[in-house]
């Protein structure tokens, strides 16, 4: 498993019973989290002075209990990038600490390539991905179908002080803008995509995972340059193995793009604790 561990302004505290207590800057949230199946919590005492914790609802959904004051939004480092934090339905944060451990990884791929880095990043949500490959030199066309992620992740691109560098900001269906992209003939050295496991696009367009993950990555084969550099899919999706990523890759990545494929589990380790937190899966090809 990767770990992201070089967080400074982020950490997991404690975790049981179904709920992680969390850090985020000055900022002390209680989420619920699947994985967390065990009782025994390891400081009980750091419970008592939080924020906000997030209650699931039996019937679906759930809402914010605010325990002490808790700010709309507010900011948190990684390394040199900034990030806009705010609390919104469904526990989300607009965050997912975790995700360092792919932004380490692309901007070292971006930086030791020493040439003009075209991304495309789909599903691109509030933008983590894209601050961190902007932030390595890259140019970087940024794809999601709400509205709302979009702006978000302009703030995220501004309040890391990146809003110079080129950066395509497109509400779209992730399928329908690749296919213009193809017709186009417009080509990218790098893929990134963090599909949901189910989703609509911007017209209502619906999207699972399982039914529709492949054909989309076969699909943006057709966009990659003649000297790719990665292709990384990242997921949540309960029940898909990272060797699922690897393979529906080393399905439809041709050949003649000269490379190695690897998947795995990423994670968070708790603080002052042998316990990491599984919170994802990848699958990704490298030149």
């Amino acid at each position: 498993m990767n770990i992201a561990n070089n967080w400074k302004e982020y950490e997991i505290i404690d975790m049981a019973e179904g709920e992680k207590l969390e850090r985020w800057g000055k900022v002390y949230l209680v989420r619920p989290d699947p994985q967390i199946i065990w009782k025994e919590k390891t400081f009980p005492n750091k419970w008592k002075n939080i924020n906000a914790r997030y209650n699931r609802s039996k019937t679906g959904g759930g809402n914010w209990e605010y325990v002490n004051h808790l700010p709309k939004a507010w900011q948190i480092k990684y390394r040199d990038l900034t990030f806009n934090i705010k609390p919104m339905g469904f526990k989300h944060t607009g965050l997912f600490p975790e995700q360092a451990i792919n932004w380490d990884w692309m901007i070292d791929k971006i930086q030791k390539a020493k040439r003009e880095i075209k991304v495309l990043n789909l599903f691109a949500y509030t933008g983590g991905a894209t601050v961190a490959c902007s932030y390595a030199g890259a140019n970087v066309c940024h794809v999601d179908s709400s509205k709302g992620m979009v702006s978000w992740a302009k703030e995220n691109i501004i309040s890391s002080g990146l809003q110079k560098n080129p950066v395509r900001f497109i509400v779209d269906d992730v399928n329908k803008f690749v296919g213009r992209e193809i017709r186009r003939g417009n080509k990218y050295d790098a893929i990134i995509m963090d599909p949901p496991s189910y989703g609509r696009g911007a017209n209502g367009e619906i999207w699972q995972f399982e039914n529709n993950i492949s054909d989309l990555v076969k699909l943006c084969t057709k966009v990659l340059s003649e000297k790719p550099l990665f292709f990384l899919i990242n997921s949540y999706t309960t029940g898909i193995s990272g060797t699922v990523l690897e393979n529906i890759l080393r399905i439809n990545i041709d050949p003649k793009y000269k490379g190695q494929f690897s998947s795995g589990e990423i994670g968070l380790p708790m603080t002052n604790s042998k316990l990491i937190l599984p919170a994802g899966i990848y699958g990704r090809w490298e030149a």
